[in-house]
């Protein structure tokens, strides 16, 4: 018969080989989490803030696109998990990941998403992850980080190996299809976050089409993708008050020239919008997104400049139906 240390050293030879990998809390036992529709489509902005820094009424980068009951994650910043749960949302009705870009604020608990709903019960079946050309390394560099608390959990708990159940897949195409099942298919488009690339991601649904900007610099080819979507997801950033957030985190000319360079200004995102000719234009990634004196109008005009359809300025936890 195998004693407990044998069955460990198996454990930690078979895990693939965050920061959250303690024992599942009450937060992750989902006691309150609601069933999602089993019919209809809506986004659930979960968080709503662009950049690492945490902190302010705004959470980080991530989204919730529901689906007949299915959930779709589109980037997972830091806190994704606890807004998911705040969201009503059950963790085991995510069916795929989708990061756009590798920046830390698009990615930092893409691992920990994963491990917490394999330790809360929630893993009940293989998941897809599809992200730039490095989502798979990532995959197995996070197993391999934790491969001594999973180990030790597969041999205490007699649970299944969490790397077996997550199918990181890298996209490296500029443009094309990412998946297709369960009524959704998903598109991805490269656009230039400099110094990165980044991935726009296109969902077609029963219930109307999903457009998701990512981080993005201005570029008009990105109104072509989007064409007569439904709702347009777009970054947005709010050129009066860049000094403040340079100032704020100790930054230097080069980082003011990155964000200036490297995002959207609210103008540029209602030019993009109008030319998309989009139903339904949502600000989200906002930069800066802890500033209290930047009002929504603030963000709305700068947009409605150009753009004369539906603008809504996103909140976290902010629910938008389709159809």
């Amino acid at each position: 018969m195998l004693n407990r240390r044998k069955i460990l050293q198996a454990a930690v030879t078979t895990a693939a080989g965050g920061v959250l990998a303690g024992s599942p809390s009450s937060l992750l036992a989902q006691t309150g989490a609601k069933t999602a529709p089993v019919e209809g489509a809506k986004l659930v902005l979960l968080g709503t803030k662009g950049g690492p820094r945490v902190g302010g009424t705004r959470s980080n980068p991530a989204n919730a696109l529901v689906v007949d009951g299915n959930v779709y994650v589109i980037d997972t910043a830091m806190g994704v998990t606890a807004q998911i749960v705040k969201s009503g949302l059950d963790l085991a009705d995510i069916r795929a990941i989708f990061i756009s870009h590798m920046h830390s604020d698009h990615q930092l608990e893409f691992g920990n998403l994963v491990y917490n709903m394999w330790a809360a019960g929630a893993l009940r079946r293989p998941i897809d992850a599809y992200g730039p050309v490095g989502i798979e390394a990532m995959a197995a560099d996070f197993w391999r980080l934790n491969r001594m608390d999973i180990a030790t959990r597969i041999a205490d708990e007699g649970r299944v190996d969490p790397a077996t159940l997550l199918h990181a897949r890298d996209f490296a195409a500029k443009q094309g299809l990412v998946m297709s099942g369960d009524g959704v298919t998903v598109t991805a488009f490269t656009t230039p976050h400099p110094p990165l690339d980044n991935l726009a991601y296109r969902f077609e649904t029963p219930y109307g089409s999903v457009v998701y900007s990512g981080d993005t610099a201005y570029n008009p080819a990105l109104a072509d993708f989007s064409r007569g979507a439904d709702v347009l997801v777009h970054e947005v950033l709010y050129v009066p008050g860049v000094d403040e957030l340079v100032k704020r985190a100790n930054g230097t000319p080069t980082f003011r020239n990155h964000l200036i360079e490297s995002h959207t200004t609210a103008e540029q995102v209602g030019r993009i919008a109008a030319r998309a000719g989009v139903k339904k234009l949502v600000l989200s990634h906002f930069v800066p997104g802890d500033m209290e004196w930047i009002t929504d109008d603030m963000w709305r005009s700068e947009v409605a400049r150009h753009y004369k359809g539906e603008i809504v300025v996103g909140r976290d936890l902010m629910e938008i139906p389709l159809g």
